[in-house]
């Protein structure tokens, strides 16, 4: 092998390293293995650059666009709502859920699908008395399996089949070739939700993860007599407490929020603090600090035009990993102070500034009212509890539908091809006013598409340079030439990848790998890359191994090790599923 493919095969060794420490967003990582594979010589630009014009992520922003019209005209609201009805049971309820969510998820992002369907179904779990607990987590695999149901099913079946078309020019693949694999998967990975989860998932009523804000909030005034007034926040003292952050000002009626460091202090303001209410005799040592009355009512449990309290969970994707909350800055960076921190169902106790935030944290933050329409699609926050969202246009849910189905039907039966589909209904979502021109950037998933742009440029490199072919050999050989096993071998290597990075560069680096298997063993390739398809997509294991895992952690008040106690045995039984339908579909047996 060349010093070019084994320089390629390092850098692919420390971009998952890298990825897996979480310590880096993928996006970032993939950018720069393309730049170093580009300047270093090992593939040209144009080799590097292919990934932006493959037609997989156009078709992955298309959709992205398509589901945001669904999303945004309320669609989904006015679907499920006729579905849900009052069931007497955790397993009645999860049938009334699951179903409609894995079909909606084969024909859209399930992102948008699940981001859409948590407050409903929270609110829904209050109304008939069962634990969101029981329902989260069914709703999250549910939109997992969907995906599996067609071409179109999730970004990641999108991207192999353009990796594999470029590849190869095989152009095989329709929107529903994966169906014949990926249906009776679902149903049965559906049936074992229903059967097994009412029983194993916890039983947690809907718990308060933040309990009373008076727990961690404390209030005082500014004598109107004492030396702070007309002073700065910050000249006054009051910015950097080791154990106590500054949250808002009230002031004659109206309330400052994310309160400046130059913001000045004028007599009787109430000054609200969040973090260990035991500092608050330090806080009252401060000249000019006195006590607040005792008979008002809380700042925090009066509504206020300029405030919003928000539960939002951190993205795996966001800038802040890694970081302390003081470091972090949460007032410059996104207008907002925190007011708590939950993490596996329980709020973290100590000093507050020094927490140091985590994927999947769930964050009580006080905020502007443009807070939450900021970041509704941002890749900081997935957020929870969204109480500034945009009023759906229910007007044009029926419309959307129809664009919809436009779409699938013009790809099924070869009328255009599903790029040309996507491209047109995204046209149609905003022409007819399902998506607003200024809401498309927002519908845009950057991080993902970068991820999968970037990934190619490693996954050409693996093919240029000859070092796919290396591995393959490998693995050929440690198969003994079994097609089965070599199946086996390529699922559980994505399968793993999966869960410790993103699915989209696990599957665009396995892809010439895989290419390069089925060529030395000289067998069809076509299950191999559904086993990619698949193996990408199920990840049940870790809340990070995939999105929507993430989204209901936070709503259904779980921990790490529920994932691992539900979703490590359905790892396993959707794995060992696929194979055997895989094997039974193209006779491997």
């Amino acid at each position: 092998m060349t010093w070019q493919g084994c320089a390629t095969i390092a850098l692919a060794l420390i971009a998952l390293a890298t990825m897996a420490s979480g310590r880096y967003a993928p996006h970032w990582v993939m950018l720069a293995v393309m730049i170093v594979l580009s300047a270093s010589g090992i593939i040209s630009p144009e080799a590097a650059l292919a990934g932006f014009s493959n037609t997989g992520l156009m078709t992955v922003a298309a959709l992205f666009v398509v589901a945001a019209g669904i999303h945004n005209s309320g669609g989904v609201d006015v679907l499920v709502n006729r579905f849900l009805g009052r069931p007497t049971s955790p397993r009645r309820a999860q049938a009334r859920i699951i179903f409609p969510v894995a079909l909606l998820s084969g024909f859209l992002n399930n992102t948008p699908v699940v981001a859409t369907l948590i407050p409903a179904i929270h609110a829904w779990c209050r109304r008939i008395g069962i634990a969101p607990s029981k329902l989260m987590i069914p709703l999250s695999y549910a939109a997992i399996l969907g995906g599996t149901l067609t071409l179109m099913g999730t970004s990641t079946n999108l991207v192999v089949n353009g990796l594999y078309r470029d590849l190869t020019g095989d152009t095989s693949l329709s929107l529903f070739s994966i169906t014949a694999i990926g249906l009776p998967v679902a149903l049965i990975g559906l049936v074992a939700i229903i059967w097994v989860f009412p029983r194993v998932l916890p039983e947690r009523q809907d718990a308060q993860k933040f309990g009373s804000l008076r727990e961690f909030t404390l209030e005082v005034r500014v004598n109107p007599t004492g030396p702070l007034v007309g002073k700065t926040v910050d000249s006054a003292g009051l910015r950097n407490l080791d154990r106590l952050y500054l949250v808002e000002i009230e002031r004659q009626g109206s309330v400052v929020t994310a309160v400046p460091s130059e913001e000045r202090l004028m007599g009787g303001d109430r000054l609200v603090f969040a973090g260990e209410t035991q500092a608050i005799s330090d806080l009252l040592r401060i000249q000019g600090i006195v006590p607040s009355t005792h008979d008002d009512e809380p700042s925090l449990d009066q509504h206020r035009a300029e405030r919003r309290l928000v539960e939002a969970a951190l993205s795996p994707r966001s800038d802040v990993i890694g970081q302390t909350i003081r470091d972090a800055r949460f007032r410059d960076r996104f207008g907002a102070v925190v007011l708590a921190v939950a993490r596996h169902g329980k709020r973290v106790q100590g000093n507050l500034g020094n927490i140091r935030l985590q994927a999947g944290d769930v964050l009580l933050l006080e905020a502007r009212p443009a807070f939450v329409s900021r970041q509704h699609y941002a890749q900081d926050f997935l957020l929870i509890n969204d109480l500034e969202t945009e009023r759906p246009r229910h007007d044009k849910a029926g419309l959307a539908w129809v664009i919809l189905a436009v779409v699938v039907l013009s790809a099924t039966v070869g009328l255009l091809s599903i790029l040309n589909a996507a491209l047109l209904g995204a046209s149609a979502m905003i022409a007819t006013g399902c998506l607003r021109v200024s809401q498309i950037q927002k519908s845009l998933d950057a991080p993902v598409l970068l991820t999968i742009a970037a990934s190619f440029a490693l996954g050409n490199a693996l093919q240029i340079t000859g070092a796919a072919g290396v591995i393959a050999q490998w693995l050929v050989s440690l198969s003994g030439g079994d097609t089965l096993l070599m199946l086996i071998m390529v699922y559980f290597t994505v399968s793993v990848l999966t869960e410790i990075i993103t699915n989209n560069a696990a599957a665009v680096v396995m892809v010439p790998i895989v290419l390069s298997i089925t060529t030395a063993a000289n067998v069809a390739a076509e299950p191999f890359i559904i086993g990619v398809m698949m193996a990408a997509s199920a990840s049940f294991a870790t809340p990070l191994g995939y999105q929507t895992n993430l989204m209901v952690m936070g709503p259904g008040g779980y921990r790490f090790s529920d994932y691992l106690k539900v979703g490590l045995p359905m790892n396993i039984l959707i794995g060992a599923s696929t194979l055997v339908v895989i094997s039974l579909r193209y006779g491997l047996f």
